[in-house]
């Protein structure tokens, strides 16, 4: 079973094609670990910057009918501290992603270094936070800037680097094209999608921040477009990100292209039983199918 559902992403050797999104139990060894254990193909931590920052405050997440609003202000410790996590969170099998954020291109490149230095199989950059002024978003939203520090981190590291980008964009592709020109090794797509949430009763805006990013089944078919419109014009591996919280959201993300998918959301609605339930239901699709390996499902949506 698991030789004909492993995925190999830039180098990378998968068990299967699920991963743990950014920012969902990535802080600690300890937590990355347990989801290593609960069957995840790779591990993505959160956010990580040059310097400690605390983030927002509270309240800094909401639930809607239709998924999570957070905005957290990206709250981190720091590399320097968080190099410790990263050696201690790696289980052999279980490729260990490091997303990295700057505020700058040479900021990017530091963190990055150190986390490659402390022992992260790739790096994961967070061009694409839609709620943190100066980075994130920012940066993936204009293609020259973006281009640069993909171009910067690529010459200044070893490991693979895949780029996750923003949906507020006008078209994610050209952001995509200008990732896959400056040497990205895999295109993630997609990071929340720019929101808020008001209270009838108080007659103010929920969040500490106002705005923040929705995640969560809402934004499934915004990630699901993106990932089919990417596919067709840029050829590094794609990984989906966006409302995937069973086989069957995992199956079409790669109908659309996408080699791997990651899963955040649907961690804090179902548990960590997702990424067995996930991976055991792609298997019973390829049976179902007559598919012998998890990569003939990859594009498929485009030949029909």
């Amino acid at each position: 079973m698991q030789s004909k559902l492993a995925v190999e992403i830039a180098g990378l050797r998968l068990s299967n094609p699920t991963m743990l999104a950014a920012g969902i139990l990535g802080m600690t060894k300890l937590s990355l670990r347990k989801v290593a254990k609960a069957g995840a193909g790779g591990v993505v931590t959160k956010s990580i910057g040059l310097m400690p920052r605390t983030g927002y405050s509270n309240p800094t997440v909401a639930q809607t009918d239709c998924g999570i609003l957070n905005a957290m202000g990206l709250p981190n410790p720091g590399i320097e501290y968080f190099a410790g996590e990263i050696g201690g969170a790696r289980i052999s099998g279980c490729p260990l992603v490091v997303s990295v954020y700057g505020f700058s291109t040479e900021g990017f490149v530091k963190v990055a270094r150190e986390a490659e230095n402390a022992g992260a199989d790739a790096l994961e950059l967070n061009v694409s936070c839609p709620h943190v002024g100066k980075t994130g978003s920012e940066i993936g939203q204009d293609e020259a800037l973006l281009e640069k520090v993909v171009r910067s981190v690529k010459k200044a590291t070893h490991v693979p680097v895949f780029v996750k980008l923003t949906p507020n964009v006008t078209d994610i592709v050209k952001c995509a094209k200008a990732a896959e020109k400056a040497g990205a090794d895999a295109v993630v797509a997609i990071n929340t999608v720019r929101a808020m949430a008001i209270n009838a009763e108080t007659m103010t805006p929920i969040l500490g921040n106002k705005f923040g990013g929705l995640s969560g089944p809402a934004i499934k078919p915004i990630a699901l477009k993106c990932i089919y419109e990417i596919y067709e014009q840029v050829s590094v591996p794609l990984i989906g990100c966006g409302g995937i919280s069973s086989w069957r959201d995992a199956v079409e993300f790669m109908l659309a292209g996408a080699s791997a998918v990651q899963i955040g959301t649907a961690v804090a609605f179902k548990g960590l039983d997702v990424f067995k339930s996930v991976t055991n239901g792609i298997d019973a699709y390829m049976k179902m199918k007559g598919l012998s390996n998890v990569k003939e499902i990859v594009g498929l949506a485009h030949k029909h």
